[in-house]
């Protein structure tokens, strides 16, 4: 699968294919790594090796698309992994008639202007935005973007991620009284790096 308009017309089936091969191929390393949790870790995936290329953004724009609630207004997430993931949502819900905004929340409020922690449009109150992530541990970076989301008055109950690395995020969630998702596990994703390494 090479080509944007192929990306843009396959079945979801196929695209999430797809982006495993992608994560798989891209973003997936083994060796010794100090995680932005402070863990250790003997691999590392940086999922922005594929959110931002223009073929796995699409993908990942419109699988995601698939997976959100009916009523969500908008979609949100924490600089910086969460940037290119929010905004091909954004920019995939338009083309499916169906525009959502993007929201990015900053770790620090901005030291200048309106000093905000968040970016984007103003939503009315109680507007109901799902959270974005690309790759979850503990899931601290994504519960402080529900926790200034919710801060200024929006409706906050699912977070949404394209890896699980089952390092105890779900399960985090889960006591926060949260709805998670992922689209991969990290499980899933190192069964096929083994298959690709052995073919």
């Amino acid at each position: 699968m090479s080509s944007d308009l192929v990306v843009a017309s396959a079945d979801l089936s196929t695209l999430r294919s797809y982006v495993l091969d992608l994560l798989v191929k891209l973003a997936y390393q083994e060796g010794n790594f100090v995680l932005s949790s402070g863990q250790e870790s003997r691999y590392y995936i940086n999922g922005k090796q594929v959110t931002l290329t223009a073929e796995g953004g699409l993908a990942i724009g419109r699988l995601l698309l698939s997976l959100l609630p009916s009523h969500t207004q908008a979609v949100g997430g924490l600089t910086l992994g969460a940037d290119p993931i929010v905004t091909a949502v954004s920019v995939v819900s338009a083309y499916e008639n169906h525009p959502l905004p993007a929201l990015i929340i900053r770790k620090e409020a901005k030291g200048h202007g309106t000093q905000a922690y968040i970016e984007g449009p103003t939503l009315p109150l109680e507007a109901y935005v799902v959270v974005l992530e690309d790759v979850v541990t503990t899931g601290k970076s994504a519960m402080l973007a529900v926790e200034r989301l919710r801060a200024v008055g929006y409706r906050v109950d699912t977070i949404i991620a394209l890896v699980d690395r089952e390092q105890g995020g779900s399960a985090f969630y889960q006591s926060q009284g949260l709805e998670f998702i992922s689209l991969f596990s990290i499980t899933e994703i190192q069964e096929a790096y083994i298959l690709l390494k052995t073919s």
